[in-house]
């Protein structure tokens, strides 16, 4: 059986916050419109777990959810390039871990999220999950 990927997908909560997530218990993430965030939903396969970060406003990682389909056509278009994956909430973090926490974090140092920082699905390691999560325990 293959290991488990671990992923960070970005929103900004006015689009789509974490407490819709919570809400709704299940959702659609489509509109994806960057090859390599396509090419990472396309990795994504069910029980991958996904940290939720708010790209605005207070930038900050709040929770912990869970792809519940792998990828399939977007719905959003006609142009079958494009893919989308169905996530579900797992957990919030009881301290949301803010960007300016993981920037000082060193074992952090390289993600994707501070190495390319507009890249809105990115992987990430276990040690760099498993250390964000921890931080936000």
């Amino acid at each position: 059986m293959a290991s488990k990927k671990h992923w960070l997908v970005k929103q900004e909560p006015e689009a789509y916050a974490w407490e819709d997530l919570l809400k709704d218990g299940k959702v659609v993430w489509d509109g994806v419109r960057n090859y390599q965030a396509r090419n990472n939903l396309k990795e994504m396969k069910p029980g991958d777990p996904v940290l939720f970060y708010h790209s605005v406003g207070p930038r900050k990682v709040v929770g912990v959810a869970e792809v519940a389909r792998g990828a399939f056509p977007d719905p959003t278009t006609d142009d079958e390039r494009w893919v989308s994956v169905e996530l579900k909430p797992v957990r919030s973090l009881p301290n949301p871990v803010s960007l300016d926490a993981i920037k000082k974090e060193p074992l952090l140092a390289e993600i994707p999220l501070i190495r390319q920082s507009r890249l809105s699905v990115m992987p990430l390691s276990q040690k760099a999950f498993d250390r964000i999560v921890k931080m936000g325990s």
